[in-house]
C-alpha cells in the first residue's frame, strides 16, 4: 500500500484539498485577507471542520496586531500546557518570544484554593501582574477568559486575545463577552474550540511571519 510519508509533502496536500473543498462546496466564502485565509485553513487543517469558516471571528485589528505582536517577541500566556506545547516554539524563539503556562505554578495552586477560583483563574492574575507586553491565549478555561477580561487597567498591556475555549459551561458566553468588549481578539462562536485550535491560530500567524520576511 502506498501512501505519502514525507511531513511536508502530507500537509501540503492537506491544505491542496481544503483549497478544494471550500471551492466546490463554499462557493460564495470570501477571506478578508492572505492571513485570515492563513488562519481558518490552518484550523480547518487541524479539525478537518469546515463549520469554521463561519465560527471564527475576528477584531478589525487582531490579525496585524497579533502579528506585530508576536514580531516584537512578546511573551505569550496559555491556559492549559496542551496549548503550550502546540505552540511552534522554533518559530517563536526566531523572534526572541516566550511561551508561559501558569496553570501548574505552586503560586497559582496556592492563590486558587485561598480565593476558591480555579487555577485558570489564578494563573491570569500571575500573568498579567507580570511586566511587558502579552498576548493570551485560551483554548479551554473560560473562567480565564472571564477573569482576564475582568482586569480592565492590565488590558493596556494586553496585544491581543485568541479566546476559542471549548466546552458546555461559560465556553460560548466568555467568547461572546471578548466579542463585545473592544479588545483586539480572535474568537470562536459557540461551543467549539479547544487548545489545539488556539495553538493552530498563533501557529499560522508565525508562519505567515516567516513567509513574509
Amino acid at each position: 500500500m502506498q501512501y505519502l510519508q514525507q511531513p511536508q509533502a502530507i500537509e501540503a496536500q492537506s491544505f491542496a484539498i481544503i483549497g478544494e473543498i471550500i471551492a466546490r462546496e463554499y462557493p460564495h466564502f470570501r477571506f478578508r485577507d492572505a492571513l485570515q485565509e492563513a488562519v481558518i485553513k490552518r484550523v480547518i487543517h487541524t479539525t478537518a471542520d469546515f463549520d469554521w469558516l463561519d465560527l471564527l471571528w475576528f477584531s478589525p485589528d487582531a490579525l496585524a496586531r497579533l502579528s506585530d505582536g508576536l514580531r516584537r517577541g512578546c511573551a505569550i500566556y496559555t491556559d492549559t500546557t496542551m496549548a503550550l506545547s502546540g505552540i511552534n516554539k522554533t518559530r517563536l524563539a526566531r523572534y526572541d518570544g516566550v511561551c508561559r503556562c501558569y496553570v501548574a505554578d505552586a503560586r497559582v495552586a496556592e492563590q486558587a484554593q485561598r480565593q476558591g477560583i480555579t487555577r485558570s483563574m489564578a494563573a491570569v492574575d500571575l500573568a498579567v501582574s507580570e511586566p511587558g507586553e502579552k498576548i493570551f491565549v485560551f483554548g479551554n478555561a473560560p473562567t480565564a477568559l472571564f477573569r482576564l477580561l475582568e482586569h480592565q487597567v492590565h488590558l493596556r498591556s494586553v496585544v491581543g486575545i485568541v479566546g476559542v475555549p471549548v466546552g458546555f459551561v461559560g465556553a460560548e458566553e466568555s467568547k461572546q463577552a471578548l466579542i463585545d468588549s473592544g479588545v483586539t481578539g480572535i474568537a470562536a462562536r459557540g461551543r467549539k474550540g479547544g487548545s489545539n485550535v488556539a495553538a493552530a491560530i498563533v501557529n499560522a500567524l508565525l508562519y505567515r511571519l516567516q513567509e513574509e520576511a
